[in-house]
């Protein structure tokens, strides 16, 4: 199997593209999670267990 050495440029260009995903990722999952709590309500928050 054949490896490919990165370069300094090509690595922080991997790393800036990874961070970026993950900050995508996490504003997708956090809009999803407010959109549910407005959609069922804020008293779903507030219920017994």
């Amino acid at each position: 199997m054949d490896t490919k050495t990165l370069t300094d440029e090509e690595q922080s260009a991997r790393k800036r593209r990874s961070v970026a995903i993950a900050l995508a990722l996490a504003g997708f999952v956090g809009l999803v999670f407010l959109v549910t709590i407005a959609r069922l309500g804020a008293s779903v928050l507030e219920r017994p267990l």
